[in-house]
């Protein structure tokens, strides 16, 4: 599991490989990663925005930023903690992820960048 906090804001990532899909006549290499955003702050704060740079280790880096995550901007009290699971595609078995969540302080309207941690997509685990 990898872990991140940022003002508060604890941000845990698991991922797992889910096989291989055919898109079109291209393989990919399909994985979900499961996020728990934990509020550890004592204000109650809204997940605005999501920005994420995927790094796949046979194309160039993508780039994805948009509202929310999976359809919601949720609102996360103090103590409360908000679970979703997404997925992403790969050309290759090996990639990464990385990004921000733009998030508001619901009292004082004060948006602030969470850090998601850097956490690997890899079909097999690697040793070093």
């Amino acid at each position: 599991m990898f872990q991140q906090i940022t003002k508060g804001i604890k941000i845990s990532v698991k991922t797992t490989y889910n096989g291989t899909v055919h898109r079109g006549y291209t393989q990919h290499y399909a994985f979900s990663y499961f996020v728990t955003i934990q509020n550890n702050s004592k204000d109650t704060v809204q997940l605005l925005e999501r920005f994420w740079s995927i790094f796949d280790a046979l194309n160039e880096t993508e780039f994805v930023e948009g509202e929310g995550v999976v359809g919601q901007t949720p609102v996360i009290k103090p103590n409360e903690e908000y679970n979703y699971r997404s997925n992403c595609f790969l050309l290759s078995p090996i990639g990464s992820m990385t990004g921000k969540y733009k998030m508001i302080n619901i009292e004082t309207q004060k948006e602030f960048l969470v850090t998601i941690p850097t956490f690997q997509l890899t079909t097999t685990p690697t040793l070093n």
